[in-house]
């Protein structure tokens, strides 16, 4: 028996494959509905305040604000919103950092939609 609401979903990607792929992948699981999609740091600010997400999908390397300094504004802008950073620099974002950044958690664009899906689960109490 699934959730009597789907969780809501900020993606932010600068790569439109990447955010329509994440929006498939979502929408295929029925505790989750994307509710929005932003380009960049400064939209996913601007994105979170008017959509109010439970989980925001972000992206490290984005013209502009970097997925870092977004989730530092967004963790105070909207803290019970979970914050996952979804990059292909995981070498390059030490945990502490992202922590300190308000990110809950970070998974490899290499590790796949699976993990993705389980770990955005997991964050939500879902699993």
């Amino acid at each position: 028996m699934g959730p009597l609401l789907a969780n809501c979903v900020l993606i932010v990607d600068d790569n439109e494959m990447v955010r329509r792929g994440l929006r498939c992948l979502f929408e295929s699981e029925p505790a989750f509905k994307v509710c929005g999609e932003a380009v960049d740091g400064q939209d996913a600010i601007e994105k979170a305040r008017q959509l109010k997400p439970d989980l925001i999908v972000l992206d490290f390397s984005m013209p502009g604000m970097n997925g870092l300094e977004s989730a530092r504004i967004l963790s105070n802008m909207k803290p019970s919103a979970m914050i996952l950073l979804f990059t292909m620099h995981r070498n390059v974002v030490a945990d502490g950092d992202a922590r300190a950044a308000g990110i809950n958690a970070v998974v490899s664009k290499a590790e796949g939609a699976g993990t993705l899906i389980s770990q955005a689960q997991t964050l939500l109490g879902l699993s």
